[in-house]
């Protein structure tokens, strides 16, 4: 079967959260459960930041990555992605510099811009503005770990001969990875020579967007060897596909929009706020641009279909055959390096996730190894 690294993605939901009195307890049952996946073969481990959301809990990810770091000792590891606008490029600099140092050279840098606006409403960040803006800090963070001193003089950022230490433990630096969603960011990542990395849309746009991505990096004329593409999506094995279907379907519509959390189980606690999602959100009925209109067209489908799932190969469950199959299709049609399975998703039991996990380490990764 063709070769792919794999990793495990793994996010500290809402569902995490209220499963556990103390947010202590959630960290370390994560921890372990890196630990553990490393000890099975698991490659990567990535989580996801956002700030002011019920999708992702982790606010605070270098902090959280370099307790995972001191904890791990062979696969790599990052967040896919930081939200550039909610950081000080020069402490962010710093930050994955150390934790670079502290994980001996295993750290990845996954950048982008966010994709939901009351998160930025909430932080008075001009949602507008964010590409410029990250783009800006992209630039400091990279002067700052090849240079060791900055100078800049932007509209978002000013530096005078800003002394950065300590420099990175890989060289010239660590991985760079955008998350890619807009026509803009894949041109962006070709011109600039970084990895991408995909998690939401369906599988024949995000081929598409792949192949695209992968032209233009040749129009750029770069002399080095082509940057990786990484994609993660929702996996649930077991024992036969009837049972991984029962274990699973009546979950995946809540990892996708509070909305769908089962009668008794959590609350909508971004919809009881007063902002709520905003007026143009990832739920608004703004259009925006024609991919932010296919990304809420994908979140209602999600939130609505099983089925919706699995055709579109958001989600792969079955059988580890079955699993094995769907999986190598998927990669037949986009071609991608690194693949991360989300087995914690929703409110789905941690004991069929942790089940899931270990039946796809032992009976499909080995396909692709």
């Amino acid at each position: 079967m063709a070769n792919m690294e794999i990793g495990l993605y793994d996010v500290l939901d809402q569902a995490q959260m209220e499963s556990h009195s103390l947010a202590a307890d959630v960290y370390d049952e994560h921890i372990r459960g890196a630990q553990e996946a490393e000890q099975m073969g698991y490659k990567y481990y990535f989580s996801i930041e956002h700030q002011t959301s019920d999708v992702s809990f982790l606010s605070s990810p270098s902090v959280y990555l370099t307790a995972l770091a001191r904890a791990t000792s062979a696969m790599r590891f990052g967040v896919m992605i930081y939200q550039l606008p909610f950081h000080h490029p020069i402490r962010l600099a710093e930050d994955v510099a150390m934790l670079d140092h502290l994980s001996r050279g295993r750290v990845e840098f996954g950048a982008g811009t966010g994709v939901t606006s009351h998160e930025f409403l909430r932080w008075n960040v001009d949602f507008d503005r964010r590409r410029a803006m990250s783009e800006e800090a992209i630039d400091i963070i990279l002067m700052a770990w090849k240079e060791g001193s900055v100078t800049y003089d932007g509209e978002f950022f000013k530096f005078d001969e800003v002394l950065t230490s300590p420099d990175t433990y890989q060289k010239p630096h660590p991985p760079v990875w955008f998350g890619c969603h807009s026509a803009a960011s894949f041109e962006y990542s070709a011109r600039h020579n970084f990895h991408v990395s995909q998690n939401i849309d369906v599988d024949p746009v995000i081929a598409e967007k792949f192949d695209t991505w992968r032209n233009l990096w040749h129009q750029a004329g770069h002399d080095t060897p082509m940057p990786k593409t990484f994609l993660t999506r929702h996996v649930h094995v077991a024992e036969t596909d009837a049972k991984a279907r029962e274990q699973a379907e009546p979950y995946l519509a809540t990892a996708a929009f509070p909305s769908a959390i089962p009668a008794g189980k959590g609350r909508d606690i971004i919809g009881e706020t007063r902002i709520r999602y905003g007026p143009h959100g990832m739920r608004g009925d703004d259009p925006g641009t024609p991919e932010r209109a296919e990304l809420r067209r994908t979140f209602r489908e999600r939130a609505q279909s099983y089925d919706f799932w699995i055709d579109n190969g958001i989600a792969l469950v079955g059988s580890p055959e079955t699993v094995a199959k769907k999986l190598k299709e998927q990669h037949d049609l986009i071609g991608h390096d690194i693949f991360c399975a989300r087995h914690l998703f929703g409110y789905i039991s941690p004991e069929a996730a942790n089940r899931s996990i270990r039946l796809f380490a032992q009976e499909v990764m080995p396909a692709f190894n």
